[in-house]
């Protein structure tokens, strides 16, 4: 077999912006949600898709499977939903007399967890390894999960009936939490009068395959984040942990994901070192929800306090 050649590092970018051009035009009026999924992807995080039916939470995930050629399996979370629904179980074989593993579809290149939080806490805990460790341990078995492993989950607001929050290790799992909100007139009116969503789907073509997710990865991984970079993203880091109304404030694996994450964005940016723009683009969807608040308070609002109250040095 032959080794899989890298692509040209122009042709690497001129793909990656291909793949989010295709993306917004099927995702009408917002390039900075779509920004914020393909960070997430290149980062090696997990999206959190929160808002109301109907605004696009499952055509976006659709539409990052299709744009990276990414195996796909949709789950339909409902109360009834048992954990061996998502990562499989062992079945008694009677011609071997042995138990033989029978993979769910969490064994996937993207799983779309649809309504996450309709499911009960024991059916979203099913997820926990998987998308900490990209494993899944059936009877004292470890399976490994495909790479790249990407988990895109939407959650309807806790509102609405017969949904269950989820746990706060579950929520730290997910790297960005983003809301697509309604779209603007000029948008919904090309949404009105265009194609169906389905069908501009069905035409959508890959852009990069996971061998290229992997190099752009890579290239993320390697952009710059000076020392000065590093203190503010840590004063921030403090500042949560002491704030009067937080409970718990970010720990040292939410400053992980923020420096991936701002290195990631900063790439997607055509640069090859992070601004104090780039954490202060990110720092609402990757803290609000890891926030654990005290009185009712808002996580989005103390993190956004959070940013007004930490200098730039």
């Amino acid at each position: 077999m032959s080794a899989i050649t890298p692509l040209h590092d122009e042709t690497l970018r001129n793909r990656l912006e291909a793949a989010m051009a295709q993306v917004n035009r099927v995702l009408l009026g917002k390039p900075r949600q779509v920004k914020l999924a393909f960070t997430c992807l290149v980062a090696g995080g997990h999206l959190l898709l929160e808002d109301v039916p109907g605004v696009g939470k499952t055509t976006l995930a659709h539409a990052l499977a299709a744009s990276f050629e990414l195996d796909f399996q949709r789950v339909q979370f409902t109360s009834d939903l048992l954990p061996s629904d998502i990562i499989g179980v062992s079945v008694y074989e009677r011609e071997t007399g042995e138990f033989r593993f029978h993979p769910g579809p969490i064994f996937t290149g993207l799983l779309l967890a649809d309504e996450i939080n309709r499911a009960t806490p024991k059916t979203q805990s099913a997820l926990l390894e998987s998308m900490a460790e990209g494993q899944v341990t059936v009877d004292g078995q470890t399976h490994l999960l495909p790479q790249p492993f990407f988990v895109v989950a939407t959650q309807n607001p806790l509102d609405l009936a017969g949904t269950f929050p989820l746990p706060d290790s579950q929520l730290d799992r997910f790297m960005l939490r983003v809301s697509l909100d309604y779209p603007d007139a000029a948008a919904e009116r090309a949404l009105l009068t265009g194609s169906d969503r389905r069908d501009l789907l069905a035409q959508l073509s890959p852009q990069l395959d996971s061998s290229g997710l992997s190099q752009l990865a890579r290239q993320a991984q390697a952009v710059t984040a000076s020392g000065a970079l590093l203190d503010y993203l840590q004063a921030l880091l403090a500042a949560s942990r002491r704030h009067a109304d937080i409970r718990v404030g970010l720990s040292p694996r939410a400053g992980l994901a923020l420096l991936g994450a701002a290195r990631a964005w900063a790439f997607l940016s055509g640069r090859q070192h992070v601004l104090p723009e780039d954490i202060q683009a990110l720092f609402v969807p990757l803290a609000a929800h890891r926030l654990v608040t005290t009185r009712g308070a808002s996580g989005d609002s103390l993190a956004r306090s959070l940013l007004a109250d930490v200098a730039v040095d």
